[in-house]
């Protein structure tokens, strides 16, 4: 592993102690009582509009405040502190999808301590804290008293911020922009964003598409055009890195009704085979969908099997779009199954109507 830059680890720190340090310094020291300079230190800090409550641990009990972004060698381990009693914080999300025994997060009665052991590149992101200002069991942000800061763990074997997925499926709606998250670990690398058919570098002019070293490429105003599959490659002293692929997916979620797709498993069937005909929803993650099915033998009362569900999918940086499905199956396809498989989708805005063709070979 290697380090392209350390930040905050002076040999010596001058800077002015905050309130409350030497209390948390490690037991066996001998401890100054305080001075009134500290107390006419902090009634000036609580004097400001915001304060920025997170520090960082150094050796030996020093701290020092953190800058908006800080680069560590995967491997390292950081100790981060938020001043408050009741401290919230947020970190990347898949520290605790696997439940990583690496984080431990404790209160104490001055300040909530966060430590992240054996750092690797995927711990690379934003981690931010706040304090709760609470009256009874209801709670809210305090925006006066946060703190936030981007990490970069640099690995130069792995200069794209790893994911759980070797593919990834990124949704493009002309409403609001879209993120191909190919995050890098090391904030000076070089990064390029290539289009697999036809082979291309897609250009980025810096206005309609971006790179943002904390989110990746960002299209401004997706269009159909964007549509395909593309991936990143990125440089920083050595051999370039690619990054997994990204499906890019056009689709628009209008403020309507469903925006609605249907597919049979096969268009033409034979005798005593089983297909199965799916009508799907793609919509804003908040809104529910109701399936109805118009099918061959439905005034017979043909026994069918009829499946609903929905997930959402994250598409990064917040943006999630919720995928509803209805399956209907059929067994032992026979002649009175054969025709037109319709599927009614309807939401509080209206309802779509969708249909397909199975006939009997």
């Amino acid at each position: 592993l290697f380090i392209l830059l350390v930040t905050g680890q002076p040999a010596k720190n001058k800077r002015p102690k905050e309130p409350g340090e030497n209390k948390i310094k490690p037991v066996n020291k001998k401890v100054k009582p305080q001075t009134p300079k500290m107390k006419e230190r902090e009634s000036a800090d609580s004097s400001l509009k915001s304060q920025s409550i997170l520090t960082q641990v150094m050796d030996k009990g020093r701290f020092q405040k953190l800058p908006a972004t800080l680069s560590l060698s995967a491997g390292q381990s950081i100790e981060l502190r938020c001043k408050g009693s009741n401290v919230t914080w947020n970190y990347p999300s898949y520290l605790d999808t696997f439940k990583d025994s690496r984080l431990s997060i404790k209160q104490l009665d001055r300040y909530s301590q966060l430590i992240l052991a054996n750092s690797t590149a995927a711990d690379t992101g934003e981690y931010s804290c706040w304090l709760q200002l609470c009256n009874g069991d209801k709670c809210r942000k305090d925006e006066t008293k946060t703190g936030s800061t981007y990490i970069f763990f640099t690995d130069k074997e792995e200069l794209f911020v790893p994911t759980p997925s070797y593919f990834e499926i990124v949704y493009l709606n002309p409403d609001k922009p879209a993120v191909i998250p190919c995050r890098v670990t090391t904030p000076s690398a070089k990064v390029t964003l290539h289009r697999e058919f036809p082979a291309e570098e897609i250009e980025t002019d810096g206005t309609d598409i971006i790179y943002d070293v904390k989110k990746g490429f960002v299209y401004q105003h997706p269009t159909s055009d964007h549509k395909g599959i593309v991936y990143c490659k990125a440089e920083s002293q050595g051999a370039p890195q690619i990054s997994i692929k990204y499906h890019l997916l056009y689709v628009e979620v209008p403020k309507g009704p469903p925006s609605t797709t249907i597919v049979a498993s096969s268009n033409r069937a034979e005798v005593s085979d089983s297909i199965h005909v799916i009508c799907t929803v793609l919509g804003e993650p908040d809104v529910d969908v109701n399936f109805r099915w118009q099918y061959p033998g439905q005034e017979s009362e043909r026994p069918l099997i009829i499946q609903n569900f929905w997930r959402l999918i994250n598409r990064g940086t917040g943006h999630t779009t919720r995928i509803s499905k209805s399956v209907l199956l059929v067994e032992d396809f026979e002649a009175g199954d054969a025709g037109n498989y319709i599927c009614i989708a309807q939401n509080l805005q209206g309802e779509t109507t969708v249909a397909t063709k199975v006939e009997l070979n």
